[in-house]
């Protein structure tokens, strides 16, 4: 594993990544790793800010709609050049976003985010026209990184092996950019010094594979990395109070879930996968969730450090944050679930195992990551809890990509899930309705397998509301819907732990300012804006400070560690991230 040299320090910003990587392509990257490398590398059009995560400037200086709400034309910043001297202008956008509305190879990531585009123009270079079939809600919170079109209009075949080299993903208009890639050992970017922001505080950010998080840890411990993040409650806790080492319990964005296969089909509503055809019994996967007992998750598997969970977003969006009252939630009740199996026809057999409605054992398997502590403890509560109620229950921790590629499949009856959700709602609605399941023979953007014609009804409502309140109300009712419905149980909402090295660095930028995190956010702010307790003192450095842009200046040394699951992405396994 690279170890900074004496002559690396105050150059390289160094990030461990415990989760692998399924792709450095915009087009495919799903998982909370990948998401986070092509933040650093491609330019959005308005990402959410670093202070409150409302729409900001970025690639779009500015933008208005029609009376109609049918017609946006967004203002695109000139002056920006990709890292290869070519000029960034609105043609780049019109591709990007024409080739995930025409490639279906090219939805798998971001797909949900154009579905109810009709036209994307770009008129001149600095001009964005996109015309929408029905007004949308969320056309200020695209989250689709740009690309540029001389090098991927050159590209037949979007999921070509070689999109994940440097030569194609190491063009781009970030702070950083992609140099260097060794599958699963490393990723190396160099800072760009033409950002439009201005140059980043350091000179190199690499992403550097760790075996484990206890690794990681040690590593912070050691001096050889300056951040670390999804820690486990007994690793925060023994970082608290060291010296040289300051944590951050943060308000996350991420929801924690307990998929349950309701049935995989894909867009044709033709089954697929193997999941167990019992669970397509809405009672039974009632009384399932009314088996789990959350609190004991968060409790005993979290250190406390978690919130119950209830609707899929998360509590620190409270606008659109539906909670179950005391009569809706699932309340962990061994008897009530009990009877509620008896009573929808699942007897106990000899054995004390229930069988199905044709006779047969009700066995289950359950997946869970086997680099994850949450997945490796609580898989032995739900073993527990429902054979409790007479469900067997298998737990097989597998491969961060072997559970992304099963629950994709629908080869699962049980899995262990997250979501890093986005400050607008649609998005992570959007992976919940029918059009998210898979083309045939394509992959699947559905985060949970679920299509039902009730949530689908309001998701289509919400998604072109545009009055705050009424849109707000849609969204809660939408969120009901799931949680009654059951495509998963929303087990809890995580403090995102983190830890860094406060006798190196000053400050990294929190999203939302704050209370936020370090890693994991919607946006390049903390690798960015990092300052270094040597340019903490009225030192000159460029990057984000205290919410404000400073001169540019030199590198210094930032080492990173990241544990996460997948968000922002297609698929629901992992994470998690975005």
């Amino acid at each position: 594993m690279p170890v900074a040299q004496a002559q690396d320090v105050g150059k390289v910003l160094r990030v461990a990544l415990v989760q692998e990587i399924d792709h450095l392509n915009p087009f495919l990257a799903s998982f909370a790793s990948s998401v986070m490398v092509g933040r650093m590398t491609w330019e959005y059009l308005t990402p959410p800010s670093a202070e409150d995560n409302t729409p900001s400037r970025a690639l779009a200086t500015d933008w208005k709609t029609s009376d109609d709400k049918l017609t946006w034309t967004f203002t695109i910043r000139q002056g920006i050049r990709w890292s290869d001297g070519q000029p960034v202008t609105a043609k780049d956008v019109a591709y990007t976003y024409n080739r995930i509305m025409t490639d279906k190879a090219a939805q798998e990531a971001n797909g949900t985010y154009v579905e109810n585009f009709e036209t994307v123009t770009a008129p001149d270079d600095a001009t964005l026209v996109i015309k929408t079939r029905k007004p949308q809600a969320s056309m200020t919170a695209i989250d689709i990184p740009v690309v540029p079109e001389h090098i991927w209009s050159k590209i037949a075949k979007v999921d070509d092996p070689s999109t994940d080299s440097p030569a194609v993903a190491g063009v781009g208009d970030g702070p950083f950019v992609i140099s260097e890639y060794r599958p699963n050992q490393l990723i190396r970017l160099k800072a760009n010094p033409d950002y439009w922001r201005g140059r980043p505080k350091i000179d190199e950010l690499q992403f550097i594979s760790y075996t484990n998080a206890d690794a990681a840890v040690n590593a912070l411990r050691n001096g050889e990395v300056d951040v670390v993040n999804r820690l486990t409650a007994t690793q925060f806790d023994s970082l608290r109070g060291q010296s040289g080492i300051t944590t951050n319990k943060a308000i996350g964005r991420r929801y924690r879930e307990l998929l349950i296969n309701p049935g995989a089909r894909n867009a044709d509503r033709r089954p697929i996968g193997d999941g167990n055809a019992a669970l397509e019994d809405v009672n039974l996967r009632r009384a399932i969730a009314r088996a789990l007992d959350p609190r004991t998750l968060i409790d005993k598997v979290l250190g406390g450090y978690g919130q119950l969970g209830g609707g899929i977003v998360p509590a620190s969006f409270p606008v659109y944050h539906w909670e179950p009252t005391a009569s809706q939630r699932y309340g962990y009740d061994v008897a009530a679930a009990n009877a509620q199996l008896d009573q929808a026809g699942y007897p106990r057999g000899a054995d004390g195992v229930r069988t199905d409605k044709n006779g047969k054992p009700l066995n289950l398997r359950l997946l869970g990551k086997s680099s994850e502590d949450f997945s490796q403890r609580a898989a032995d509560y739900v073993v527990s809890w429902l054979g409790a109620v007479g469900i067997k229950v298998t737990k097989q921790l597998v491969s961060d990509n072997e559970l992304d590629e099963r629950t994709s499949n629908g080869t699962y009856d049980l899995a262990f899930s997250g979501w890093g959700t986005s400050p607008d709602p649609d998005y992570v609605l959007a992976k919940q309705t029918c059009a998210a399941l898979p083309a045939v023979g394509g992959s699947s953007s559905s985060a949970s397998m679920f299509c039902d014609p009730e949530f689908d009804r309001l998701y289509q409502q919400e998604s072109t509301e545009l009055d705050p309140a009424r849109r707000a109300e849609l969204v809660k009712q939408a969120q009901a819907r799931y949680y009654d419905q059951v495509p998963s149980v929303v087990l809890d909402y995580d403090n995102p732990l983190e830890a860094y090295r406060s006798d190196r660095f000053a400050e990294f930028p929190k999203q939302p300012a704050g209370t936020g995190t370090i890693m994991e956010q919607s946006g390049y702010w903390s690798m960015y804006g990092a300052t270094p307790v040597s340019q903490a003192s009225g030192g000159s450095g460029g990057g984000l400070s205290a919410g404000a842009w400073i001169a540019i200046g030199a590198g210094a040394l930032v080492v990173v560690v990241i544990a996460g699951t997948a968000f922002g992405r297609r698929r629901k396994s992992a994470e998690d991230t975005e």
